[in-house]
């Protein structure tokens, strides 16, 4: 209880710190803006008393964008790959955080993605916006389950991120986090310390669709501990 009162008193003012001292140098380029926001990630799980460990980090091309593909067990995820992920990517994450006073101008700023899944025609013009980054060098980072898992175990995948792949001609890279849920479950208002681990996989590259969602599940599958 002392962990989570502390976190939120110091994280709070920092994020807002981060965002005012942020947001003008988007201005000069959203770049700026997201570097700025891994260290404000760093600064965050400092504050929870999480250490972060990063694994895998070789096998992101270099000059390439693609699209990540991390599971989703916890809010501290964010956290986790926005301090574990080198370079430039931008989210796509749904339309209600962007309206977050402050922090969704931040992430609009930033140019990160809303995608209304609520609404499919909006859903679809979100993923076109999306495939228009990619083929302008930028990588992306989308969650396919769509939401957390509340035990931990993946969720079946959505087929939009690969639906985007294949649109865009862009490799997966799938990303395991493990840990996180011990941090701070779904449903969860309670924090507590540990270690947050982020194994980056190779790339795979597009192929058929059904093959393609399972070769992007299965090494995230057996580093949580299940079968793909």
């Amino acid at each position: 209880m002392l962990r989570t009162i502390f976190f939120f008193i110091t994280f709070i003012p920092w994020t807002l710190f981060v965002i005012f001292t942020g947001v003008p140098l988007s201005f000069i380029n959203p770049n700026y803006l997201h570097s700025y926001s891994g260290l404000w990630a760093r600064v965050g799980l400092s504050l929870a008393g999480v250490r972060l460990v990063v694994a895998g980090q070789e096998h992101i091309p270099r000059n390439q964008p693609v699209i990540f593909m991390p599971n989703h067990q916890s809010n501290f995820d964010i956290l986790a790959l926005f301090a574990g992920l080198p370079g430039q990517f931008r989210w796509l994450a749904k339309k209600e955080l962007f309206k977050i006073p402050l922090f969704g101008y931040a992430m609009h700023r930033s140019g990160y993605i809303a995608v209304d899944r609520s609404d499919r025609r909006k859903a679809l013009a979100s993923m076109a916006e999306a495939a228009r980054r990619i083929a302008a060098g930028a990588s992306v980072v989308i969650f396919p389950e769509g939401t957390r898992s509340p035990d931990g175990n993946l969720l079946p995948y959505k087929k939009g991120g690969f639906l985007l792949a294949l649109k865009a001609g862009a490799s997966i890279v799938p990303i395991a986090i493990t840990g996180s849920r011990d941090i701070m479950p779904k449903h969860s208002r309670w924090i507590r310390g540990g270690t947050i681990r982020v194994h980056i996989f190779a790339p795979v590259a597009t192929s058929d669709r059904d093959e393609f969602m399972a070769a992007v599940r299965r090494p995230v599958a057996s580093m949580v501990g299940e079968s793909a």
